[in-house]
């Protein structure tokens, strides 16, 4: 077992037909999570085409995350929660000044990707939308979106099978609004 502490990320290699488990120990806690193909670092994850190919925005068990060049890069192969967000991007210093009003500094998941993506040559203006696992982002008919805590219990996991050799970055998310006001760790494991 892996242990991200609160407000921080990671970066590791998934090969090809590992399993990736994304676990939720304490309950109430999201991870941000991109994916770079491995040997070229210019095909990552993609929002968009994720959501174009699965025709759906509640990506969940049984989807596949998808690249910017319309290939699959992973499976999700169990989702004890079932609620993950797609739409929104990593929070961010910007995050916590224009939606926050938080001045000076205060962690972010854009920072902790940067950071631990950097021994992989990925620069800051490479890293996508990430796949925010566990975020509760709910929606209107009117397109109106909001942030709400997440309904993910102590163990709750997410299980993925990577699809190609990839590189990896997960977070455990330091925005309030996202983890219900708290902050907690998030653990991985690698099979």
């Amino acid at each position: 077992m892996n242990i991200i502490p609160k407000q921080s990320g990671t970066s590791f290699l998934l090969k090809k037909d590992q399993v990736l488990t994304v676990v939720d120990p304490e309950g109430g806690q999201v991870s941000d999570m991109v994916l770079f193909n491995a040997l070229d670092k210019g095909e990552k994850l993609s929002s968009g085409k994720t959501l174009d190919f699965e025709e759906t925005i509640l990506i969940t068990e049984g989807h596949h995350l998808w690249s910017n060049r319309s290939n699959k890069l992973i499976k999700i192969l169990e989702d004890t929660n079932g609620r993950n967000d797609f739409l929104l991007a990593p929070c961010s210093p910007e995050t916590f000044q224009i939606m926050y009003g938080i001045e000076g500094y205060h962690p972010s998941c854009f920072e902790n990707l940067c950071l631990n993506l950097e021994k992989f040559d990925i620069l800051p203006d490479d890293i996508p939308t990430a796949f925010n696992i566990f975020m509760n982002v709910q929606f209107e008919t009117s397109g109106k979106i909001t942030v709400v805590p997440p309904t993910s219990r102590a163990g709750d996991r997410i299980r993925f099978k990577a699809l190609k050799d990839l590189v990896v970055a997960l977070t455990a998310c330091s925005a309030e609004d996202s983890n219900g006001g708290t902050f907690k760790p998030i653990h991985y494991i690698i099979e």
